[in-house]
């Protein structure tokens, strides 16, 4: 019989042990392959419970109706000095809706959608998600992001609430991944808009009155829902819940915030900060390369910008 050497022995070994990892590896690979993957469980729905956001400054830096006008002026639908009307009605509708001014309030009504009047709805719907891909996608508060996140993870569904054209507000809430938008509704005539609102903007009262109307249908238990603005104009909607917060607050929400002990969250630089007050619109006019032809609108208007 021959015989085996030592060294030899030590080599079977070795290579034993190699084919052994091998194997092992293959094993493993096989077996994981085979198994059955069930998805993760799905969140427990918390059926009465929700939350609201307000979407300028809030959901996002900016005012989504500047954003949202700016793209359509890109694309010729109306001409800069149109568009520099619309910034101005606009920041004085920010900076107070104009309740105590009845004329204000017709002129912004009448005027807040005039610019998609006679446009095929479709049309419209198709240059909003390209607008929110262009200029509105990158301004979106990852902070804020994060609290709606929150809040899916819990179960709970989330709203946008806004004076932004309902159709645009439930393009931003899909793109977030969150359960819809309520905001401000045109009046459509055989797929094509009017330029007319249906009853009222989206704001002030209005966002409370909508999200009553919601937490019926849906039978939302508004003591366990929370509501989210930067705005002090989104008072009646931040009382409205049991849990309020004030995100990039102005100054009165700031005040109101700390008087009732509400949580403030604030997403924006120091210098942002600094701004406290200054109007969205505006500002995101100004920061848009329309200061010139602002400044020009005030001489020529005698307006105090």
């Amino acid at each position: 019989m021959p015989r085996v050497s030592i060294r030899g022995r030590r080599s079977a070994r070795a290579e034993s042990r190699l084919d052994e990892e091998t194997r092992a590896h293959v094993a493993g690979a096989a077996s994981a392959a085979a198994a059955e993957v069930a998805a993760p469980p799905a969140v427990r729905p918390d059926p009465t419970g929700a939350a609201f956001f307000d979407v300028d400054n809030t959901m996002m830096m900016g005012a989504s109706l500047f954003w949202f006008a700016r793209g359509l002026a890109a694309r010729k639908y109306f001409s800069s000095r149109d568009m520099l009307g619309f910034v101005w009605q606009q920041a004085k509708f920010r900076i107070g809706g104009n309740e105590g001014n009845p004329d204000d309030m017709l002129t912004i009504r009448e005027n807040a959608l005039a610019f998609v009047a006679g446009r095929p709805v479709s049309e419209i719907v198709q240059a909003s998600e390209e607008i929110y891909d262009e200029l509105m996608a990158d301004r979106i508060w990852a902070g804020t992001r994060a609290l709606a996140q929150q809040h899916l993870d819990s179960g709970q569904r989330v709203w946008l609430v806004t004076a932004t054209p309902v159709e645009l507000a439930s393009i931003i809430a899909h793109r977030l991944g969150l359960t819809g938008a309520l905001g401000t509704v045109s009046e459509i005539v055989d797929g094509k808009y009017t330029g007319r609102l249906v009853g009222e903007l989206m704001h002030g009262p209005a966002k409370a009155e909508a999200v009553l109307a919601l937490a019926e249908r849906e039978g939302l238990d508004l003591s366990r829902c929370t509501a989210y603005s930067d705005s002090a104009n989104d008072l009646p909607m931040l009382s409205l819940t049991g849990t309020a917060v004030a995100v990039n607050p102005d100054t009165e929400l700031r005040a109101v915030a700390r008087a009732r002990g509400w949580t403030i969250r604030d997403y924006r630089t120091g210098r942002k900060a600094a701004k406290i007050g200054v109007p969205t619109v505006a500002a995101a006019a100004l920061s848009g390369g329309l200061a010139g032809g602002a400044l020009a609108l005030r001489r020529r208007q005698k307006l105090p910008f």
